[in-house]
C-alpha cells in the first residue's frame, strides 16, 4: 500500500505534470514575473468559472479578507459577525484593522453559521457578515444575504475551504461559493481543493466600484503609477503560481469529484455507526470536502488520533481551541459555555486524510482503524 498522506500534492503533481513543469518554465523564460500575462490569463479563468465580473489575485487568502474590509471602508469599532469555529486568519484581519468582531455560534450538523445566532448579535454598530464556508459547503446564503439587506450590511464570504461548490437558491437558480455576497474571498494555500504552490489568493466581486477599489489597495493604493489615490498593501499573486493554477483550474470539478468519491467511502463505512457522526450535507449546498471532518461521540477522540497515527494514518483536528478562547483574541464579552455547539466540536471533531489520490486500499485501511478503535473504546 502507498504511504498515506494528510493530502497527496506529490501524486497529483505526477499527474499533471507535463503540463505544469512547461508552463512553469515558459513563465520563467518570459521573466514576466510579476503582473505578468500569467496572472491575467489565471484571473479571467477564474472569472468565467466563477460566473463573477471581477478577481482580483492577491498574495493569500488573509490579504483577500483583509483588503476586502480596507475596501469596504469599514472604520475602527465597527463591529463584524463572524464564526468562533475557524480558522484564525478570519478572526485576525478584523482584529489587525481595529474593527470589532462579533463572535457567534455555528450549526452543529454542517458547522457553518448560524442565522438565529446572527439575527441575535445585530447591533447598531454592526457592518459586516463574514460567513466561513467550512470544511467544503457553504453556509445557508439565500437567507443570510435577505438578514444582510434587511440590515443594510456587507457580506464577505470566506470561501478559503469551498472553492467550486455550489449554492443552490429556492428558484432553482444556483452560483458558486463566493460569487454570492458582496465579496468573495478564496486562498490557493498549497493543501486547498485549488492549491498553488506556494502562497497565493483572490478576491471576487460584481460590483465594479468595489473591484476597482481593491485592485488599487492590493497595490500600494495605486490606480496610476506612483499616484496613490488609497492607503494599500503589496499584495500581489506571483505569476509561477497564476500559471500553475489555471493549469490546476481546469482539473477542479474533476478533484471535487475526486474527494467526493472518497466521502461516500467513508460514509459508507461509518454511516449509523452510535459514536461518529459522518459530515451532514446542506440540502442547498454541494460539498467539495476540502475536508472530511467526523463528531466522535461517546469515545475519546484524542485517543482515536493516537490511534490512527501510530498505524501510519495522518489525521488532524480543525480546530481543538476556539477563536474566543485563544490567548490573543481574549475578550471580556466571551467566556467559556458561551458557544456550546463550538465548544462541543472543538472537543470531539477529526479530520482523516482527504485529497484527490486516494485509493480503495488506503480508503480502507483508515476505515478498518478508525472502526477498530471505537468497537473496543
Amino acid at each position: 500500500m502507498k504511504e498515506i498522506r494528510m493530502v497527496d500534492l506529490q501524486g497529483q503533481y505526477e499527474k499533471i505534470k507535463p503540463e505544469v513543469d512547461k508552463t512553469i518554465q515558459e513563465v520563467i523564460e518570459s521573466t514576466a514575473f510579476i503582473n505578468g500575462p500569467a496572472v491575467k490569463e489565471f484571473q479571467q479563468s477564474l472569472e468565467s468559472y466563477l460566473g463573477v465580473k471581477h478577481v482580483i489575485p492577491c498574495g493569500n487568502g488573509t490579504d483577500a479578507l483583509q483588503v476586502s474590509m480596507m475596501a469596504l471602508g469599514l472604520q475602527p469599532g465597527d463591529e463584524v459577525i463572524t464564526v468562533s469555529f475557524t480558522f484564525v486568519a478570519t478572526v485576525e484581519v478584523i482584529s489587525l484593522l481595529k474593527l470589532t468582531p462579533v463572535l457567534v455560534d455555528v450549526e452543529p450538523d454542517t458547522f457553518n453559521i448560524s442565522l438565529e445566532a446572527i439575527e441575535k448579535a445585530i447591533t447598531p454598530k454592526t457592518k459586516a457578515i463574514v460567513p466561513v464556508h467550512l470544511f467544503g459547503q457553504c453556509a445557508d446564503m439565500e437567507p443570510l444575504m435577505e438578514l444582510a439587506k434587511k440590515h443594510n450590511l456587507y457580506v464577505i464570504e470566506d470561501a478559503c475551504q469551498a472553492i467550486g461548490a455550489d449554492y443552490k437558491f429556492s428558484d432553482g437558480s444556483s452560483k458558486k461559493a463566493g460569487a454570492i455576497g458582496h465579496i468573495g474571498c478564496t486562498s490557493f494555500f498549497p493543501s486547498k481543493n485549488l492549491g498553488a504552490y506556494g502562497d497565493g489568493g483572490a478576491i471576487f466581486t460584481n460590483d465594479d466600484e468595489l473591484a476597482k477599489k481593491m485592485r488599487s489597495v492590493v497595490n500600494h493604493g495605486m490606480t496610476v503609477r506612483y499616484y496613490h489615490d488609497d492607503i494599500g498593501v503589496n499584495s500581489r499573486l506571483d505569476a509561477i503560481q497564476a500559471a500553475v493554477l489555471n493549469i490546476k483550474l481546469k482539473h477542479l470539478d474533476e478533484y471535487a469529484d475526486a474527494r467526493r468519491k472518497a466521502a461516500m467511502f467513508y460514509d459508507s463505512a461509518f454511516a449509523g455507526h452510535p459514536k461518529l457522526q459522518i459530515p451532514a450535507k446542506a440540502t442547498n449546498s454541494t460539498h467539495v470536502f476540502h475536508q472530511y471532518t467526523l463528531v466522535t461521540n461517546n469515545t475519546d477522540r484524542d485517543g482515536l488520533l493516537k490511534h490512527l497515527q501510530d498505524k501510519g494514518i495522518p489525521c488532524a483536528i480543525y480546530y481543538p481551541v476556539p477563536m474566543h478562547m485563544q490567548k490573543a483574541y481574549h475578550d471580556p464579552r466571551y467566556s467559556e459555555g458561551d458557544f456550546p455547539v463550538t465548544e462541543d466540536l472543538s472537543k470531539k471533531v477529526i479530520s482523516l486524510p482527504m485529497h484527490t489520490e486516494l485509493d480503495e486500499e488506503q480508503l480502507k485501511f483508515i476505515t478498518d482503524a478508525v472502526l477498530e478503535y471505537v468497537h473496543s473504546h
